[in-house]
């Protein structure tokens, strides 16, 4: 059992959240949930004692083994994947390097009725018990297992971690942490660089291996499926519920019923007690009761009511200047790079209307062909733009794109247009920029601000080809569900490259799967789509199992 006590965090004369205090048991599976900037990742770090809080403590057992998985992160550059990843046994390693040591010191020395050589006994003996206490494992195997399972493949084993892109480093370090099989698990947005199948993987493990386990993230699915508690954090505050994350929308709503009524109660109170106040306060006879009111106003303590859920804001992108009737054809495509030959013979015919979206592993060439159809890359083959086509592009380092030095008000004036100028605030206000908010520069945003920030120029622009390269990636689940709103009102032709099964659902109806050099098209959406994956991979299953 591990206990938050007591946490205040403060900077800057701001209090982020106060007196925190919540117990994490063996076997909990939480989900950590508030809006970007509320303060669930300083929580994780305090944990994981990277950052110090400013009053407070976190309590563990001595041998608990707390792993962490931040946001950002950079492995070694100087060691293969298969070694970084074994860095996870790296204190076992070292223990019995140590006991090797102590024993050749101990056969070298011939002071055998020295305090010292009985002190080096008596250290070997307690290392040796520790050492052979400890689970026999294959290393080797268990480090392949792991590393599969996330998306590797053998012959990326033993290839330098300087040649993965930040995703892939991500999935290294996670492997390392799951090996460590620790007390705790904290993952902070875990599946912004994970395909459908690695998280389908994470899932699995998570649930039927893991321990304690406290997660932050954006993927309802996900979290659904994994966790059956939540802690929200709002307002400086917390409140703990024993459900997951639908069942938490449900008491959440119930819960702000309740302080609106009690909110609305106690002001009708407060201005009937001024009233009498104003009116008898020059009265003799009433000043006892005069007295006794203020003091009682004075010391009332205020209802508050949680954060305004924006998630009703409809916004809507400018209506969709008329395209030809097939937007994207793309003939006998293939892309390499030297050697490697990332898809070939790709035949994709994208009609007016449709809304499609591109799945498969991480390197497949989802990217690559959004960058093909942006004419950003060379490429083999044929690619035809429909008459009229005007294309609206998010890219996935769209928010490092942005301009530093400006606020955010300065980001959406300088590409505002027309009549849109004049609800600039209005619509930084539907993405949850509000007051200073807008003041800010933008070297200062979450990373989550900054995405939201890239995802409202994209809607100042009429376009009639809308791409979007995983863009819900640090967009917390309230600013998803407003985006995935304006794109289901979004009136022209949609691609998506995502890995969110819960924002593709009731989104795309035609799914192109990327893999084994392939591009397959899927007729359905991505509930069939994810079906038919199931059924295909058991077939395969069985095959394999006959042959």
């Amino acid at each position: 059992m591990i206990s938050v006590d007591g946490l205040t965090v403060e900077f800057s004369g701001t209090t982020l959240f106060k007196d925190i205090s919540f117990v994490i048991n063996e076997k909990d599976r939480i989900a950590l949930m508030g809006k970007n900037g509320a303060g669930k990742s300083t929580i994780l770090k305090i944990i994981a004692n990277v950052q110090t809080a400013t009053k407070g403590r976190v309590s563990a057992p001595k041998d608990a083994v707390i792993a962490y998985l931040p946001q950002h992160l950079m492995t070694e550059d100087n060691r293969t994947v298969f070694e970084e990843t074994a860095q996870a046994f790296a204190q076992i390693y070292e223990m019995e390097r140590q006991i090797q040591e102590m024993n050749d010191e101990l056969a070298a020395r011939t002071d055998y009725e020295s305090a010292s050589y009985f002190e080096l006994i008596e250290k070997v003996s307690t290392l040796s018990e520790k050492f052979y206490s400890i689970e026999e494992i294959n290393f080797d195997a268990e480090v392949e297992k792991i590393l599969i399972g996330l998306g590797f493949v053998r012959q990326d084993f033993h290839r330098p971690t300087s040649e993965f892109s930040g995703g892939w480093r991500m999935r290294i370090e996670l492997a390392k942490i799951l090996l460590q099989k620790p007390d705790l698990i904290l993952l902070d947005e875990p599946t912004n660089h994970l395909d459908i199948e690695s998280i389908q993987w994470l899932e699995d493990f998570l649930i039927n291996s893991a321990k304690a386990v406290i997660v932050i993230s954006h993927d309802r699915a996900f979290v659904d499926k994994i966790t059956s508690r939540t802690i929200e954090v709002t307002m400086g505050r917390i409140y703990d519920y024993k459900a997951n994350y639908s069942n938490y929308l449900e008491l959440r709503k119930d819960r702000r019923v309740h302080q609106q009524k009690a909110f609305d109660e106690q002001k009708k109170m407060i201005a009937d007690t001024q009233v009498f106040i104003d009116r008898f306060k020059g009265t003799y006879s009433k000043t006892l009761s005069v007295q006794s009111r203020v003091k009682m106003l004075e010391k009332l303590e205020i209802v508050e009511v949680d954060d305004e859920d924006n998630s009703s804001l409809r916004l809507k992108f400018p209506p969709s200047p008329k395209s030809g009737s097939y937007p994207v054809v793309i003939e006998d495509m293939s892309k390499t790079y030297g050697d490697h030959t990332v898809f070939a013979n790709a035949n994709l015919t994208i009609e007016r209307g449709e809304r499609v979206a591109f799945v498969g592993k991480n390197g497949e060439g989802k990217s690559t062909l959004v960058k093909a159809i942006m004419n950003e890359i060379d490429y083999n083959g044929n690619l035809t733009l429909g008459h009229n086509t005007l294309i609206g592009y998010f890219a996935q380092n769209e928010a490092s794109l942005l301009e530093e030095q400006l606020t955010v008000f300065q980001t959406i004036d300088d590409v505002a247009r027309g009549d849109v100028r004049t609800k600039i605030k209005d619509l930084l206000g539907a993405f949850m920029f509000s007051g200073d908010s807008i003041t800010k520069k933008v070297k200062v945003l979450s990373g989550g601000e900054k995405t939201r920030l890239a995802m409202i120029k994209l809607l100042l622009e009429p376009v009639n080809l809308l791409i979007l390269d995983e863009p819900t990636n640090h967009l917390d689940m309230k600013t998803k569900d407003i985006l995935k709103r304006a794109l289901q009102d979004f009136d022209g032709t949609l691609i998506l490259v995502s890995h969110d099964r819960d924002f593709l659902d009731g989104l795309v109806e035609k799914v192109y799967e990327f893999g084994n050099k392939k591009v397959k098209e899927h007729l359905g959406d991505i509930n069939s789509f994810l079906q038919k994956k199931r059924m295909d991979n058991l077939r395969e299953l069985e095959r394999s199992k006959k042959s």
